[in-house]
């Protein structure tokens, strides 16, 4: 294996090639940034990925598929979540396990639960203290103990699936 790191970008009809030693290649992408090409290299990243996001978003909804708002509401629906306790521990395994999100500050729970036409909760925080309390959530260690980092326990999906076949 060679001394030797390539570095290859296209976006559109801009096309990067950098090769060298990786001291040369990190100087060479180091003079790049400076120049206009680079800032436009990114802004043509930026554009093709929200195409991209755009084009899926209008793909899943003419494919029928249920939007954020109405997956959530059904989510809830089906599992009979009707305790807002329990909606909030169902709204941050949907968060978590749907969504993929690592980290769901409490803008985005009330947002959840706006798109899915419940009322969000008047004091979220006292309900995911209360759930660790309980604990169904616990905070993963290097998170400076945020609620918004909240993931499910075992007992706590447990309990999920508890109410789903109740």
């Amino acid at each position: 294996m060679s001394g030797s790191n390539r570095v290859s970008i296209t976006a559109g009809d801009i096309e990067i090639e950098l090769e060298g030693a990786t001291i040369e290649v990190n100087e060479k992408l180091g003079m790049m940034k400076e120049e206009d090409t680079w800032t436009i290299l990114l802004e043509r990243i930026r554009d093709a990925r929200t195409a991209a996001i755009d084009a899926a978003q209008a793909a899943a909804k003419g494919a029928g598929l249920p939007e954020r708002g109405s997956a959530f509401a059904a989510l809830l629906s089906n599992c009979s979540l009707t305790k807002k306790p329990d909606q909030v521990l169902g709204a941050i395994h949907y968060l978590r396990e749907v969504e993929s999100l690592d980290d769901a500050p409490p803008r985005v729970i009330n947002k959840l639960f706006e798109d899915a036409g419940f009322a969000p909760p008047d004091n979220l925080s006292l309900y995911l203290n209360r759930l660790r309390e309980r604990g169904f959530l616990e905070i993963p260690e290097n998170t400076e103990d945020k609620n918004r980092y909240a993931i499910l326990t075992a007992a706590g999906r447990e309990h999920l699936n508890k109410r789903s076949s109740a």
